[in-house]
């Protein structure tokens, strides 16, 4: 077997870089997103620092379903005005296009990761006798919620209009989730044209990587449909 000349490895080496960066281009924009977890909402669920893999095509192809995590874009000025970069502009320009092409994963800057409580034409009420929270009557059990908070700890009565989801932190005490923005222009909801994908797992750190789970509580109430 001969060995490729050195000169043909050195032609070829840039066809490769090219190919394998829109490759990853191409998986970015429409497979597998990365985000890096940038605040404690969602703990013990996800850390600060967690880099995160999101499945875009969840949002494509099927329905986004109760108890799923989700990644979304701000629906209305939730997190104010982008924060702007004090670091040298070469560096900055370099991470950008980094994160661009997938190589690193995307700060995350204007967009939020939540669970997803109700989905459009569901009834969320917080809460029943014993502090649950109702979705369509149904009081539902939320083992993901921070250790120590409770499912809410300000009242709500809400119905999910389709083509919106109604989102939380598992965070409860340290989410400002869709509770907190019901006097904005979707009244807490936020549009699924918004949401990038379903978070499937923690890649890194490797101490913390696992599959998301889903809330099965959540999965299995039932949707109520009018008369």
């Amino acid at each position: 077997m001969r060995l490729p000349k050195k000169g043909s490895l050195l032609r070829e080496l840039p066809i490769i870089i090219v190919s394998a960066l829109i490759v990853s281009v191409v998986v970015k924009s429409f497979f597998i997103h990365f985000f890096f977890i940038p605040s404690g909402s969602m703990e013990n669920t996800l850390q600060v620092g967690d880099r995160i893999a999101v499945n875009k095509l969840a949002s494509y192809f099927s329905e986004i379903k109760r108890g799923e995590v989700v990644v979304f874009r701000d629906p209305n000025n939730w997190l104010g005005a982008a924060p702007v970069s004090t670091g040298p502009k070469a560096l900055e320009s370099v991470k950008s296009g980094l994160v661009a092409v997938g190589i690193l994963p995307d700060p995350a800057k204007q967009y939020l990761i939540k669970r997803v409580i109700g989905v459009g034409g569901d009834h969320i009420v917080c809460c029943d006798a014993k502090g649950f929270l109702q979705v369509n009557g149904v009081s539902v059990n939320e083992p993901y919620i921070f250790a120590g908070n409770k499912p809410s700890d300000s009242n709500f009565d809400v119905s999910v209009p389709k083509g919106f989801i109604w989102v939380m932190g598992d965070h409860r005490g340290a989410s400002a989730d869709s509770r907190f923005h019901t006097d904005d222009l979707h009244k807490g909801m936020v549009p699924l044209d918004t949401v990038v994908g379903r978070a499937e797992f923690v890649v890194w750190p490797f101490t913390h990587a696992k599959f998301l789970s889903v809330g099965h509580d959540l999965s299995k109430v039932q949707v109520k449909t009018s008369k």
